[in-house]
């Protein structure tokens, strides 16, 4: 089972005529209703800084985007917590509010890919700097809309000393309870049951307060395509449980960015009741291959329009792609697995 990418892509390249994304657009928060896909893409210039900031584009048919402003709708504050940058949006609704959960920085990164692997910019600090401002700590934050273009700020929904990003949460409450993925990246070791950053599931009664414990839901497997993992888009209700879509990444997160697929209980997310052993999607054409993270796709964005699924994804840290599938074989592929392994 594979994902079909579109023939048209990229579906979003970077834009020459504006500074604040004529290097980058990728990661985008996608949502789908009254005939319209809302986009919500990364985006970055070329200056030395590598500030990153937050664009919308929308389209009648999921392909043909169009920018509705040559500004950003979504940026870092001038002088906040998230001043260096925010990145990666994903996108749930709760009644008439969007919730967007985003990823920032206290300081800019900088150019990333000219340095070595996981490491960026620091600020210059004093000994008493709190960690997360002194190691230039990624945390995740939470925002709300109405209408894609204006945002209001609620603040940091992490913990500030752990790097704890690919932050999803499910859109609709479970057992009365929300529910969010994440990724904590220092969460390694035996004492987490995993040798690499994983993807784990939490409780809340409140979106702005995560304070329950969290159960690891997925690990990577060794050896294998997908050593280190994390949550890419939005889980989906289907009838035959929440379709989870992840990325993971090989040499213990040096290497190829690919997409694997799980299903979770409907009633127990913290229940994996099918996942493939293969990905469903990996860097194979030059747009997914040749740019700021050669060899990465890396899903943000997902919704089942008329039985067919579409997931948006960064290509290489560059662009912004299209894949779909019947949702039909898809589950069918999963329930098959799973059937397969209760052998």
């Amino acid at each position: 089972m594979k994902l079909s990418k579109c023939t048209q892509n990229p579906v979003l390249s970077p834009n020459p005529n504006n500074y604040w994304e004529n290097l980058v657009v990728c990661n985008p928060g996608v949502w789908y209703e009254n005939g319209t896909f809302y986009m919500l893409y990364r985006a970055a210039g070329d200056d030395e800084d590598h500030l990153i900031r937050v664009g919308l584009a929308t389209s009648t048919d999921g392909i043909n985007f169009k920018r509705e402003s040559d500004e950003p709708v979504f940026g870092p504050s001038s002088n906040g917590p998230d001043m260096g940058g925010v990145e990666d949006p994903r996108i749930i609704k709760f009644g008439n509010e969007y919730y967007v959960t985003y990823a920032y920085r206290p300081y800019p990164p900088g150019r990333y890919w000219t340095f070595p692997h996981d490491v960026i910019n620091l600020p210059e600090t004093g000994p008493d700097a709190p960690a997360v401002y002194k190691h230039n700590i990624a945390n995740s934050g939470l925002a709300v809309t109405n209408d894609f273009k204006s945002f209001r700020r609620l603040g940091r929904i992490t913990t500030s000393n752990l790097d704890d990003r690919d932050v999803i949460l499910f859109p609709e409450k479970i057992n009365g309870k929300y529910a969010m993925l994440h990724r904590p990246k220092q969460w390694i070791g035996a004492e987490y049951g995993c040798d690499y950053p994983a993807i784990w599931i939490r409780y809340s009664d409140d979106l702005m307060v995560w304070e329950e414990k969290s159960t690891l839901l997925l690990s990577g497997r060794n050896g294998t395509w997908e050593e280190k993992i994390g949550g890419s888009t939005p889980p989906l209700r289907t009838d035959d449980g929440w379709l989870l879509i992840y990325h993971g990444v090989e040499n213990g997160g040096n290497g190829y960015y690919r997409v694997g697929v799980a299903l979770l209980d409907l009633e127990d997310p913290t229940k994996v009741t099918a996942r493939l052993e293969d990905w469903i999607m990996e860097p194979e054409h030059d747009y997914e291959i040749e740019g700021f993270y050669k060899g990465c796709v890396f899903p943000t964005g997902n919704m089942i329009v008329d039985n067919i699924l579409y997931v948006y994804y960064g290509a290489a840290d560059k662009y912004v792609g299209l894949a779909t599938c019947n949702m039909n074989d898809l589950l069918k592929t999963l329930k098959d697995s799973q059937n397969e392994n209760s052998k």
